[in-house]
Protein backbone atom coordinates (compact mmCIF):
# COMPACT_ATOMS: atom_id res chain seq x y z
CA UNK A 1 0.00 0.00 0.00
CA UNK A 2 1.27 3.40 -0.87
CA UNK A 3 0.80 6.72 0.94
CA UNK A 4 -2.40 7.70 -1.39
CA UNK A 5 -3.50 4.31 -0.54
CA UNK A 6 -2.98 4.56 3.27
CA UNK A 7 -4.63 8.21 3.22
CA UNK A 8 -7.74 6.33 1.45
CA UNK A 9 -7.84 3.51 3.97
CA UNK A 10 -8.21 6.03 7.14
CA UNK A 11 -10.77 7.84 4.80
CA UNK A 12 -12.50 5.06 4.37
CA UNK A 13 -12.80 4.41 7.90
CA UNK A 14 -14.05 7.33 8.54
CA UNK A 15 -16.79 6.37 5.55
CA UNK A 16 -17.58 3.00 7.77
CA UNK A 17 -19.68 5.60 10.36
CA UNK A 18 -22.25 5.34 7.55
CA UNK A 19 -22.69 1.84 6.85
CA UNK A 20 -21.63 0.54 9.98
CA UNK A 21 -22.32 3.33 12.24
CA UNK A 22 -21.17 1.22 15.86
CA UNK A 23 -17.74 0.51 14.28
CA UNK A 24 -16.66 3.52 12.82
CA UNK A 25 -13.62 5.51 12.96
CA UNK A 26 -12.46 6.49 16.93
CA UNK A 27 -12.65 9.50 18.69
CA UNK A 28 -9.30 11.27 18.71
CA UNK A 29 -7.28 12.99 21.75
CA UNK A 30 -8.37 10.04 24.05
CA UNK A 31 -5.65 10.20 26.83
CA UNK A 32 -3.28 7.19 26.97
CA UNK A 33 -4.18 6.90 30.74
CA UNK A 34 -7.69 5.31 29.51
CA UNK A 35 -5.81 2.44 28.87
CA UNK A 36 -6.03 -0.39 31.24
CA UNK A 37 -2.13 -0.81 32.96
CA UNK A 38 -0.95 -4.63 33.39
CA UNK A 39 2.29 -3.12 34.07
CA UNK A 40 3.68 0.20 34.72
CA UNK A 41 7.23 -1.06 34.39
CA UNK A 42 8.19 -2.43 32.00
CA UNK A 43 5.12 -0.75 29.94
CA UNK A 44 2.04 -3.63 29.36
CA UNK A 45 -0.88 -1.47 28.78
CA UNK A 46 -4.31 -3.22 27.21
CA UNK A 47 -6.90 -1.35 25.27
CA UNK A 48 -10.31 -1.12 26.81
CA UNK A 49 -12.69 -3.35 24.36
CA UNK A 50 -15.25 -0.90 23.91
CA UNK A 51 -12.95 1.61 22.89
CA UNK A 52 -11.91 -0.60 20.07
CA UNK A 53 -14.68 1.03 17.67
CA UNK A 54 -12.81 1.43 14.40
CA UNK A 55 -10.84 -0.06 11.79
CA UNK A 56 -7.80 1.59 12.22
CA UNK A 57 -7.11 2.05 15.71
CA UNK A 58 -5.61 5.49 16.63
CA UNK A 59 -2.33 5.58 18.28
CA UNK A 60 -3.03 6.34 21.93
CA UNK A 61 -5.27 3.43 22.10
CA UNK A 62 -3.23 0.72 20.45
CA UNK A 63 -2.58 -1.72 23.42
CA UNK A 64 1.49 -2.09 24.62
CA UNK A 65 3.33 -4.98 25.56
CA UNK A 66 7.10 -4.00 26.44
CA UNK A 67 9.46 -7.03 28.05
CA UNK A 68 12.14 -4.48 29.59
CA UNK A 69 12.03 -0.54 29.96
CA UNK A 70 11.21 1.76 27.15
CA UNK A 71 14.42 2.91 26.28
CA UNK A 72 15.76 6.31 25.31
CA UNK A 73 16.87 6.78 21.71
CA UNK A 74 18.70 9.65 20.24
CA UNK A 75 17.28 9.50 16.30
CA UNK A 76 20.32 11.37 14.82
CA UNK A 77 22.58 9.01 16.57
CA UNK A 78 20.75 5.65 16.06
CA UNK A 79 21.83 3.40 13.34
CA UNK A 80 20.53 -0.07 12.35
CA UNK A 81 23.14 -2.66 11.65
CA UNK A 82 22.68 -5.75 9.22
CA UNK A 83 25.67 -8.05 9.60
CA UNK A 84 26.08 -12.01 9.93
CA UNK A 85 25.05 -14.53 7.36
CA UNK A 86 25.64 -11.39 4.27
CA UNK A 87 28.41 -10.31 1.43
CA UNK A 88 27.76 -6.67 2.26
CA UNK A 89 27.16 -5.77 5.84
CA UNK A 90 25.37 -2.75 6.41
CA UNK A 91 24.82 0.41 8.74
CA UNK A 92 22.22 2.60 8.06
CA UNK A 93 20.91 6.00 9.69
CA UNK A 94 17.37 6.82 9.54
CA UNK A 95 18.09 9.00 6.48
CA UNK A 96 19.42 6.49 4.48
CA UNK A 97 16.68 4.05 5.30
CA UNK A 98 13.86 6.70 4.38
CA UNK A 99 15.73 6.97 1.00
CA UNK A 100 14.26 3.11 0.22
CA UNK A 101 11.26 3.03 -1.39
CA UNK A 102 8.36 2.73 1.00
CA UNK A 103 4.96 1.19 1.48
CA UNK A 104 2.61 1.19 4.12
CA UNK A 105 0.61 -1.80 5.06
CA UNK A 106 -2.72 -2.04 7.29
CA UNK A 107 -1.95 -4.76 9.68
CA UNK A 108 -3.46 -6.53 12.95
CA UNK A 109 -1.26 -7.15 15.64
CA UNK A 110 -2.15 -9.37 18.90
CA UNK A 111 -0.04 -9.90 21.52
CA UNK A 112 0.08 -13.93 21.94
CA UNK A 113 -0.59 -13.98 25.37
CA UNK A 114 -3.95 -12.03 24.79
CA UNK A 115 -6.47 -13.81 26.70
CA UNK A 116 -4.33 -15.37 29.17
CA UNK A 117 -6.48 -14.57 32.12
CA UNK A 118 -9.10 -16.66 31.07
CA UNK A 119 -7.35 -20.46 30.92
CA UNK A 120 -8.38 -22.68 33.87
CA UNK A 121 -6.63 -23.76 35.35
CA UNK A 122 -4.63 -20.07 35.64
CA UNK A 123 -0.97 -19.65 33.98
CA UNK A 124 1.54 -17.26 34.78
CA UNK A 125 2.13 -14.01 33.06
CA UNK A 126 0.71 -10.34 32.16
CA UNK A 127 -3.19 -11.18 32.70
CA UNK A 128 -4.19 -9.95 29.55
CA UNK A 129 -7.86 -10.54 29.03
CA UNK A 130 -9.44 -9.17 25.30
CA UNK A 131 -7.48 -6.11 24.23
CA UNK A 132 -4.04 -6.72 23.77
CA UNK A 133 -4.84 -6.50 19.87
CA UNK A 134 -5.21 -3.43 17.95
CA UNK A 135 -5.20 -2.65 13.74
CA UNK A 136 -2.67 0.29 12.53
CA UNK A 137 -1.73 1.54 8.78
CA UNK A 138 2.11 0.81 8.90
CA UNK A 139 4.79 2.61 6.99
CA UNK A 140 8.74 1.97 6.38
CA UNK A 141 10.83 -0.51 3.93
CA UNK A 142 10.57 -4.09 3.38
CA UNK A 143 12.43 -6.27 5.15
CA UNK A 144 13.92 -8.03 2.07
CA UNK A 145 15.04 -5.15 0.48
CA UNK A 146 17.56 -4.58 3.27
CA UNK A 147 18.59 -8.38 3.00
CA UNK A 148 18.79 -8.14 -0.58
CA UNK A 149 21.08 -5.39 -0.65
CA UNK A 150 23.12 -6.99 2.01
CA UNK A 151 23.20 -10.44 -0.10
CA UNK A 152 22.35 -12.88 1.78
CA UNK A 153 24.34 -15.58 1.73
CA UNK A 154 22.90 -19.57 0.70
CA UNK A 155 23.54 -20.79 3.97
CA UNK A 156 21.04 -17.74 5.82
CA UNK A 157 18.52 -20.21 8.11
CA UNK A 158 17.04 -17.43 10.16
CA UNK A 159 17.30 -13.45 10.88
CA UNK A 160 17.64 -12.47 14.73
CA UNK A 161 16.14 -9.10 15.41
CA UNK A 162 17.33 -7.17 18.17
CA UNK A 163 16.15 -3.60 19.99
CA UNK A 164 17.80 -1.08 21.99
CA UNK A 165 15.72 -2.55 24.97
CA UNK A 166 17.65 -4.35 28.06
CA UNK A 167 16.93 -6.11 31.20
CA UNK A 168 18.11 -5.45 34.69
CA UNK A 169 20.99 -6.92 36.28
CA UNK A 170 21.30 -10.71 34.63
CA UNK A 171 18.26 -10.55 32.71
CA UNK A 172 18.66 -11.69 29.25
CA UNK A 173 18.50 -9.69 26.16
CA UNK A 174 15.49 -9.97 24.07
CA UNK A 175 15.94 -11.55 20.98
CA UNK A 176 13.73 -13.25 18.68
CA UNK A 177 14.67 -15.17 15.68
CA UNK A 178 12.71 -14.86 11.88
CA UNK A 179 12.63 -17.59 9.63
CA UNK A 180 14.21 -16.25 6.28
CA UNK A 181 11.61 -17.35 4.47
CA UNK A 182 9.17 -14.80 6.45
CA UNK A 183 12.01 -12.17 6.40
CA UNK A 184 11.97 -11.96 2.68
CA UNK A 185 8.80 -12.43 2.41
CA UNK A 186 7.34 -8.94 0.57
CA UNK A 187 5.06 -8.11 3.36
CA UNK A 188 7.42 -8.05 6.16
CA UNK A 189 8.33 -4.39 7.12
CA UNK A 190 10.72 -2.06 9.12
CA UNK A 191 8.71 0.82 9.60
CA UNK A 192 9.07 4.02 10.72
CA UNK A 193 5.54 5.79 10.94
CA UNK A 194 2.45 4.18 12.78
CA UNK A 195 -0.94 5.55 10.68
CA UNK A 196 0.90 8.18 9.31
CA UNK A 197 2.82 9.82 12.32
CA UNK A 198 6.80 8.63 13.54
CA UNK A 199 6.44 5.61 15.73
CA UNK A 200 5.63 6.49 19.33
CA UNK A 201 8.34 5.86 21.67
CA UNK A 202 6.34 2.92 23.48
CA UNK A 203 5.57 1.09 19.62
CA UNK A 204 9.10 1.23 18.82
CA UNK A 205 10.69 4.95 17.79
CA UNK A 206 12.60 4.84 15.88
CA UNK A 207 12.49 1.60 13.79
CA UNK A 208 10.48 -1.50 14.72
CA UNK A 209 9.28 -4.66 12.84
CA UNK A 210 6.09 -5.66 11.68
CA UNK A 211 5.56 -9.16 10.59
CA UNK A 212 1.90 -9.56 9.61
CA UNK A 213 -0.17 -12.83 10.48
CA UNK A 214 2.37 -13.93 13.07
CA UNK A 215 2.21 -13.35 17.00
CA UNK A 216 3.12 -9.85 18.17
CA UNK A 217 6.34 -11.03 19.79
CA UNK A 218 7.64 -11.11 16.14
CA UNK A 219 7.63 -7.25 15.60
CA UNK A 220 10.39 -6.32 17.78
CA UNK A 221 10.27 -2.82 18.65
CA UNK A 222 13.64 0.15 19.09
CA UNK A 223 15.53 -1.92 15.84
CA UNK A 224 19.31 -1.65 16.36
CA UNK A 225 20.86 -4.66 14.80
CA UNK A 226 19.63 -7.78 12.00
CA UNK A 227 21.58 -11.02 12.40
CA UNK A 228 21.49 -13.19 9.56
CA UNK A 229 22.25 -16.56 10.71
CA UNK A 230 22.84 -20.14 9.65
CA UNK A 231 21.22 -21.29 12.97
CA UNK A 232 18.56 -20.22 15.23
CA UNK A 233 19.13 -18.32 18.38
CA UNK A 234 19.89 -20.20 21.63
CA UNK A 235 18.48 -17.57 23.87
CA UNK A 236 15.31 -18.32 25.92
CA UNK A 237 13.19 -15.63 23.96
CA UNK A 238 13.22 -18.45 21.20
CA UNK A 239 14.73 -21.99 22.85
CA UNK A 240 11.65 -21.29 25.86
CA UNK A 241 9.10 -18.55 25.61
CA UNK A 242 6.48 -18.29 22.62
CA UNK A 243 6.48 -22.22 22.35
CA UNK A 244 3.49 -23.93 22.14
CA UNK A 245 3.00 -27.81 22.85
CA UNK A 246 3.54 -30.11 19.93
CA UNK A 247 0.05 -31.71 21.00
CA UNK A 248 -2.78 -31.49 23.26
CA UNK A 249 -2.32 -31.76 26.64
CA UNK A 250 -4.05 -31.86 29.60
CA UNK A 251 -4.92 -28.65 31.59
CA UNK A 252 -1.91 -27.88 34.31
CA UNK A 253 0.43 -30.49 32.82
CA UNK A 254 4.23 -29.26 32.58
CA UNK A 255 5.54 -29.10 28.90
CA UNK A 256 9.30 -29.57 28.12
CA UNK A 257 10.52 -27.09 25.86
CA UNK A 258 11.52 -30.57 23.43
CA UNK A 259 7.63 -30.81 23.16
CA UNK A 260 6.90 -27.79 22.33
CA UNK A 261 7.05 -25.66 18.69
CA UNK A 262 7.79 -22.02 17.70
CA UNK A 263 4.51 -20.15 18.35
CA UNK A 264 4.06 -18.12 14.88
CA UNK A 265 0.82 -17.65 12.93
CA UNK A 266 -2.25 -16.76 15.16
CA UNK A 267 -5.42 -18.32 15.08
CA UNK A 268 -9.08 -17.68 13.86
CA UNK A 269 -10.90 -15.15 16.43
CA UNK A 270 -13.33 -12.74 16.85
CA UNK A 271 -14.53 -9.97 19.57
CA UNK A 272 -17.76 -8.33 20.72
CA UNK A 273 -17.03 -4.86 20.92
CA UNK A 274 -20.28 -3.40 21.33
CA UNK A 275 -22.43 -3.77 23.74
CA UNK A 276 -20.68 -3.18 26.08
CA UNK A 277 -20.77 -6.23 28.80
CA UNK A 278 -24.05 -6.79 31.24
CA UNK A 279 -25.23 -3.51 29.15
CA UNK A 280 -28.92 -2.95 30.13
CA UNK A 281 -31.06 -2.95 26.93
CA UNK A 282 -34.68 -1.87 25.57
CA UNK A 283 -37.14 -4.90 25.08
CA UNK A 284 -38.02 -4.60 21.08
CA UNK A 285 -35.52 -1.68 20.26
CA UNK A 286 -32.80 -2.86 17.90
CA UNK A 287 -29.40 -3.32 19.13
CA UNK A 288 -26.40 -3.30 16.66
CA UNK A 289 -24.12 -6.24 17.97
CA UNK A 290 -20.90 -5.08 16.64
CA UNK A 291 -17.01 -6.20 16.56
CA UNK A 292 -13.93 -7.50 14.54
CA UNK A 293 -12.69 -11.00 13.48
CA UNK A 294 -9.43 -11.63 12.22
CA UNK A 295 -7.25 -15.02 11.14
CA UNK A 296 -3.36 -14.54 11.38
CA UNK A 297 -2.38 -14.72 7.86
CA UNK A 298 -5.78 -16.02 6.40
CA UNK A 299 -8.88 -14.22 5.63
CA UNK A 300 -12.12 -14.04 7.35
CA UNK A 301 -14.75 -16.27 5.70
CA UNK A 302 -17.65 -15.45 7.88
CA UNK A 303 -18.64 -14.37 11.57
CA UNK A 304 -22.00 -16.08 13.45
CA UNK A 305 -23.75 -14.74 16.14
CA UNK A 306 -25.91 -16.00 18.56
CA UNK A 307 -28.52 -14.54 21.35
CA UNK A 308 -29.60 -17.62 22.53
CA UNK A 309 -26.91 -19.49 24.41
CA UNK A 310 -25.51 -21.20 21.28
CA UNK A 311 -28.70 -22.61 20.03
CA UNK A 312 -29.12 -20.95 17.04
CA UNK A 313 -26.58 -18.93 14.88
CA UNK A 314 -27.27 -16.13 11.97
CA UNK A 315 -24.83 -14.55 9.95
CA UNK A 316 -23.49 -11.33 10.58
CA UNK A 317 -22.30 -8.67 7.62
CA UNK A 318 -19.26 -8.02 7.25
CA UNK A 319 -17.66 -4.72 7.53
CA UNK A 320 -16.63 -3.27 3.81
CA UNK A 321 -12.81 -2.32 5.32
CA UNK A 322 -10.32 -5.12 4.32
CA UNK A 323 -6.83 -5.98 4.01
CA UNK A 324 -4.88 -8.88 3.83
CA UNK A 325 -3.50 -9.24 7.59
CA UNK A 326 -6.21 -7.11 9.46
CA UNK A 327 -9.25 -7.65 11.16
CA UNK A 328 -12.70 -7.69 9.79
CA UNK A 329 -15.68 -5.77 11.07
CA UNK A 330 -18.54 -7.67 11.82
CA UNK A 331 -21.96 -6.33 12.47
CA UNK A 332 -25.77 -7.90 13.54
CA UNK A 333 -29.25 -6.33 14.50
CA UNK A 334 -31.20 -7.91 16.68
CA UNK A 335 -34.40 -7.19 17.96
CA UNK A 336 -34.75 -8.64 21.71
CA UNK A 337 -38.41 -10.28 22.20
CA UNK A 338 -38.84 -10.38 26.20
CA UNK A 339 -36.62 -9.02 28.86
CA UNK A 340 -34.44 -10.44 30.96
CA UNK A 341 -30.54 -12.03 31.03
CA UNK A 342 -29.16 -13.25 27.60
CA UNK A 343 -25.73 -14.82 26.66
CA UNK A 344 -24.47 -12.84 23.22
CA UNK A 345 -21.52 -15.37 21.39
CA UNK A 346 -19.70 -14.47 18.29
CA UNK A 347 -18.11 -17.64 16.34
CA UNK A 348 -15.84 -16.82 13.18
CA UNK A 349 -14.53 -19.00 10.76
CA UNK A 350 -11.55 -18.59 8.08
CA UNK A 351 -10.71 -19.04 4.85
CA UNK A 352 -9.00 -22.25 5.56
CA UNK A 353 -11.98 -23.10 7.29
CA UNK A 354 -11.34 -23.19 10.56
CA UNK A 355 -13.68 -22.05 13.13
CA UNK A 356 -13.05 -20.76 16.75
CA UNK A 357 -13.53 -23.68 19.19
CA UNK A 358 -15.49 -23.50 22.30
CA UNK A 359 -12.98 -24.15 24.43
CA UNK A 360 -9.10 -23.62 23.37
CA UNK A 361 -6.24 -25.78 24.09
CA UNK A 362 -4.74 -25.20 27.40
CA UNK A 363 -1.25 -24.67 27.37
CA UNK A 364 1.14 -23.73 30.47
CA UNK A 365 1.91 -19.98 28.97
CA UNK A 366 -1.49 -19.36 28.32
CA UNK A 367 -1.06 -18.33 24.09
CA UNK A 368 -3.92 -17.89 21.60
CA UNK A 369 -6.80 -17.86 23.80
CA UNK A 370 -9.41 -18.08 20.80
CA UNK A 371 -12.42 -19.35 22.23
CA UNK A 372 -16.23 -17.86 21.30
CA UNK A 373 -16.31 -14.65 22.12
CA UNK A 374 -18.82 -14.10 24.86
CA UNK A 375 -21.28 -11.20 26.24
CA UNK A 376 -24.18 -11.20 28.44
CA UNK A 377 -27.08 -7.96 28.31
CA UNK A 378 -30.06 -7.74 29.84
CA UNK A 379 -32.77 -6.92 28.27
CA UNK A 380 -34.96 -4.43 30.26
CA UNK A 381 -38.91 -6.00 31.19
Amino acid sequence: MDRRSFLDSLSRGLAATTLFPSIGFAQQGIPKDRLIVRSPRPEDLETPVHLLTSWITPNELFYVRSHFYTPSIDAGAWTLRVDGEVDRPLDLTMAELRSVPSISQVVTMECAGNGRAFFDPPVAGVQWEKGAIGTAAWTGVRLADLLNRAGVRPSARYVWLDGADRGLGRAPDFVRSLPVEKAMHRDTLLVYEMNGEPLPASHGFPLRAIVPGWEGAYSVKWLTHLQVSARDHDGPFVQAGYRYPRRPVAPGSAVPAAETVPLRDLPVKSLITMPASNAVISRGVPVRIAGFAWAGEAGIRRVDVSTDNGRTWAAARLGPDEARYAWRAFEYVWRPGGGGSYLVLSRATDTRGLTQPIVPDWNPAGYVWNAIDQIRVNVAV
